[in-house]
Order: structure tokens, then sequence, then C-alpha cells
């Protein structure tokens, strides 16, 4: 599987921010796809992930009701829907694919590249 993460950017606090994540490979529409991030300095942090079937979600509490995860199965697509963005979500985000649900890193298996979210205040 190849992940490849897009969609981030600078904006101000309180704005909306949609993530994509697009993933080549057969396995992908039986894989749970996780969002992480890591700002400046800090551990890698779990955000939210889906099941790959029903869509069953879940979400750190640092994130839940501002971030939503979804995803499209045809085509491979994973997305992170940020609301209400305050400058401490400034990071680097990454999607990445787990076979079982997991909120641990190093459960996952591939990783995109990243992409950078600057929140200014």
């Amino acid at each position: 599987v190849q992940l490849q993460a897009s969609g981030g950017g600078l904006v101000q606090a309180g704005s909306s921010l949609r993530l994509s994540c697009a993933a080549s490979g057969r396995i992908f529409s039986s894989s749970v796809m996780g969002w992480f991030r890591q700002a400046l300095g800090k551990e890698r942090e779990f955000l939210a992930a889906i099941r790959s079937n029903r869509g069953v979600t879940l979400y750190a509490d640092s994130v839940k009701g501002r971030f939503t995860i979804s995803r499209d199965n045809r085509p491979n697509m994973v997305y992170l829907q940020m609301n209400s963005l305050k400058p401490d979500d400034t990071a680097v985000y990454y999607c990445a694919r787990v076979s079982h649900y997991s909120t641990q890193q190093y459960d996952y298996n591939f990783w995109g590249q990243g992409t950078l979210v600057t929140v200014s205040s």
C-alpha cells in the first residue's frame, strides 16, 4: 500500500480544512485507516481511525467533535475534515494503514509522507 496525503496549508484560527489521503493497493478496502499528527518537538499523536466496513470510527478526545474521518473505497481515499482549527492544531498530518483497529502508531505499517497544517492566531 502506498499513501499520499495532501490538503495541508496555512489557515487562520477558526477555519476549516480537509485533508485527503490517496491509497494505492488492493488491500485498501480491507484496511483500517488512520490519521496522526506530529507537532514540532512532540510525539506523534493519534487523531482518528476508520474501519473498512460500515465506516465505524474512533477519535482522540482532543479532536472529537471537531474532526471527522471518512473514506471512499472507490476510489481509495481517506479524508480528515477539520473544523474550528486552533493554533495548537499546527502539525504535520499523516495518514496510515493498519490491519486492525488501533490507536498506537507502532501498529500502523504503511504511512504517507505527511502534509503540513499551520494555523495562525
